[in-house]
């Protein structure tokens, strides 16, 4: 259960709230697991490290658009 956060901690380290996770669940961008006893949903650090190193490339792309329209106008 170690390569597993709750869903509290998963959304800390992405900087979102739960509610975000839990949506994301819905649409299908994130695989979530269910604690065996309890279960309590639990999401893996491989694929939370995965969707956060997408935001920030996504994040980049953005931030780069915008200044290519600044530079240009």
């Amino acid at each position: 259960m170690h390569d597993f956060l709750q869903i509290k901690a998963a959304a800390k380290f992405l900087g979102v709230s739960p509610n975000t996770l839990r949506n994301w669940e819905r649409s299908g961008k994130l695989t979530t697991y269910r604690h065996p006893i309890n279960g309590y949903r639990l999401y893996k650090k491989t694929d939370l490290e995965t969707l956060l190193s997408s935001i920030q490339r996504s994040d980049q792309t953005i931030s780069t658009r915008q200044t290519d329209l600044l530079v240009s106008h």
